[in-house]
Order: C-alpha cells, then structure tokens, then sequence
C-alpha cells in the first residue's frame, strides 16, 4: 500500500456528502434494471418453469455478493467500490488492473445502452428505423445530454437517477398487476418443455438471468460522497438487490400469465404484448417505460464512468488531474474522457465492418464487471478467514458463484477479456505518480 485514508487528497473528502441512502437505491436498482428485462420472459420461455430455477440461483448468487460488498464497504467509505476492495486487500498492481477492467467495461456498455434506447425512440419515431446516422445522433445526444448532467454536479446526477428510477417502475409494477388480477394459470408454460436434465437447464438459465444483476455493486463506487457511507452503502447494496430479484421474479411471472407460452416463446416484445390488456395505449406506455429504464440505466453508468478514475487518483495509481472536481463536486476530467471513448465507440458501431467487434468487445465488458466481483469476495475472504468463518464461508459461496459466471461467459471472451485487462499494465507503470513508483 502506497497510501492510507488519512493522505487522500482533501478533494476526495467534500464538505457535502451529496448522495443519501434512496440515492445510493436508486443506483444499484437504476444501473441493474435496464433494457434486459424487457426481453427476460422470452429468453426464458423455452425452458418452461424450470426458468424459474435459474432465478432462484442467480438471486441468491446475488445477494450474497451484496452481502459481501456491504462488509466490506463498511470497512473503508473511500470511493471506488471494488477497487478500494482489490487495491486494499492485494496491493497496488492487483487493485489497478480491476480498476483498468471495471471501468473499461462501462465505457464500453455506455452507447449500448444508448443504442437501445434509439430502438425503443423508434416507436414513437418510426422515421429513425433505416436512418442509422440519425440513430447515432440521437444516441450521441442522448449520452452527452446525461452527462452534462453529471458534469453539473453529482447531487444533480442522484436527482435524476432517482427520479428515472421511479418513473422506470411504475410500467413493471402496472404488469405485475395485469398479471396478478387477469393473469390464467393455463397460460403458463410446461415444466420443462425444453427435455433437458435439470442440472443443465439450471446452468443454463442461470448464465442467462446472471447478466441482469450486473451492477449491484454500484452503491459501493461513489462511497465518497454518500452520507454516512460505512452504514447507508452496506443498506442500499442488499435492500436494492434484493428488491431488483423480486421485481424480475414477478415481472417474469406476471408476462408467462397473460401471454399464452406458444406466443411467448415467438414475442419480439413480451411486456408489450401483455400490456395490450390494459388497451390501445398499453404498448406504448411500456414502450416509454423501457426508454425511460435504458436512459436510466445510462445516468448511472455515466455517473460511475467519472467516479471510478477518480478514485483510482486517489490511490495514488493514476495522474491526479483525473481526481480533480469542479463546483459540483463532479470529476470533469475523467467524466469527459469516459463519454469520449463511449461516443467513439458509439460512431464506431454504425460503420458496418466494426459491428461484430463491437458487440464481442461488449461481451468482454461483461467479463470485466463479473471479474471485480470475484476479487471482492476473495479479499472479504482474506479478511474473515481467522477471525469470522461465517462471513468466510458467505465470501466463499459469492466467490464460487462469481467464478461460475466468469467462467459461463466462455473461454474465447473471458480470453480475449483477459487480455483487455492485461493491456491495463503499460497504463499502470506509464500513469503511475513518479514518487509512487520509487516508494
């Protein structure tokens, strides 16, 4: 360890703490529930209620590492989240190349999001459907709009989060309720229609559900600036995950209901396909709402884009321009860089030769959140090991699990993601502070 608490930079340490427990809430359920859950009933469909399996482990996988990092957050209120974690419990090298990997995964993601919240506009646009440089426009307009926001000040980024948050709700919730008053048993589907053995039905719905819970780890990351960090985090980590698993439990259930599993199974759009119990206006109101959860979603990201270099500035393992604030408490520097490489990207897509890069690069991404949540386990392991064996054996359970998702995102990616991370080292020695390295 090259620095302690007590030497952080005094930007690290605001005289306001901008962000409060429904803040921190409102980030881990804005961040985990985006565009996936719109398409989660007919991924699932095929394997009958057997699907229900794989939420079940997934679930459960989840909330132990919100245990896990609720421990450990309790521990230090600096910013980072997982990084704090690797950097505090195996040093320097380690703790970088989690923050390399982290934070590259959400660049990465950033115009994903932002490209799925261009096909939900189509909708309402129909115009934008054969008009790619139009999408990309919108989508561009869309992440530098949010991240103005951000640069504003981070207090006003947790508004909006908030806010996107509750309004993302309200079309899930009105289909849990479709389903629970009109919904008929008779339209679900067989138990298991897909004839697999159990075991693999089970890994297989559960690499498909695992994805849905990537960002659970997002309340830890700007611990920094949230009040009362050592017991609001821990809170908001476990209370937000374990509301984004009954929401995903009854939104699945609610659209196996009302829409008969031979239509489901083919539905390019099941929550709207349900909705249209509620009438004419049904499908566009969850049309709405998915825009409203995939810019949602993008708030936060971008939100955890400007945090993550931050934080690593403040560990002393990257330039400290990228720790600098402006008034609004918000880290211009690394948030610009963060939304110039998501646009890159983004304008990247839309030339036909780069699509299939781009979408493996995404799957990498994946890797790269999966990975930090791996070390975080391992280094609360490292920490109870003597003197806690329950919390031990909680961190070897989300240990286990977090393996087994790395390891279900196959071979070739979690390869090709390796090296992504690895690519972290010329970075690590070249960005580090001179009187680090020499310490």
């Amino acid at each position: 360890m090259t620095t302690n608490e007590t030497d952080q930079p005094s930007l690290e340490k605001p005289t306001h703490k901008a962000i409060g427990f429904w803040g921190c809430w409102a980030l881990v359920v804005g961040v985990m529930i985006g565009s996936g859950i719109f398409m989660l009933p007919v991924v699932l469909a095929p394997y009958g209620m057997l699907g229900f399996t794989g939420w079940v482990v997934t679930a459960g996988g989840s909330i132990l590492l919100a245990l896990v990092l609720g421990r450990l957050a309790h521990r230090t209120t600096r910013s980072g989240g997982p990084i704090a974690y690797a950097h505090d419990a195996f040093g320097d090298l380690v703790g970088f190349l989690v923050a390399w990997g982290y934070w590259a995964s959400y660049w990465i993601g950033m115009p994903v999001i932002a490209i799925a919240f261009v096909g939900y506009l189509t909708v309402f646009v129909p115009a934008l459907d054969n008009a790619p440089i139009a999408q990309a426009g919108c989508a561009l307009a869309l992440i530098w709009g949010l991240g103005l926001i951000s640069l504003h000040g981070i207090r006003d980024a947790s508004i909006v989060q908030l806010l996107m948050t509750v309004l993302k709700l309200i079309p899930i919730f009105l289909i849990i309720g479709v389903g629970l008053f009109t919904g008929d048993m008779a339209n679900l589907p067989e138990a298991n229609p897909s004839g697999g053995s159990f075991f693999p039905v089970l890994a297989a719905t559960a690499l498909l559900t695992m994805w849905a819970f990537s960002g659970l780890e997002s309340a830890t990351v700007p611990a920094g600036d949230v009040r009362d960090a050592a017991n609001t985090v821990p809170k908001a980590t476990v209370i937000g995950t374990i509301t984004v698993a009954l929401i995903y439990i009854a939104a699945t259930a609610s659209v196996m209901l009302v829409v008969p599993a031979a239509e489901l199974i083919d539905s390019t759009s099941p929550f709207s396909d349900a909705a249209r119990a509620l009438g004419s206006w049904g499908p566009g109101l969850i049309a709405a709402g998915a825009m409203i959860s995939t810019a949602g979603a993008l708030n936060g990201v971008i939100l955890l884009c400007g945090q993550l270099p931050m934080a690593v500035a403040f560990d002393r393992l990257a330039p400290a321009i990228l720790g600098h604030r402006n008034k609004g408490g918000a880290p211009q520097v690394s948030l610009l860089i963060s939304l110039t490489l998501g646009s890159i990207l983004l304008v990247a897509n839309y030339s036909r030769g780069l699509v299939e890069a781009f979408t493996f690069l995404l799957m990498m991404s994946t890797v790269c959140l999966l990975l930090p949540l791996l070390v975080s386990a391992l280094a609360e392991l490292r920490h109870s090991w003597r003197s806690a064996r329950s919390w031990a054996i909680i961190a070897l359970a989300a240990g286990a699990y977090s393996a087994f998702a790395v390891l279900g995102s196959g071979l070739e990616v979690l390869a090709w993601g390796g090296v992504l991370i690895l690519a972290g080292l010329p970075a690590y020695y070249l960005g580090k502070p001179k009187q680090v390295v020499e310490a």
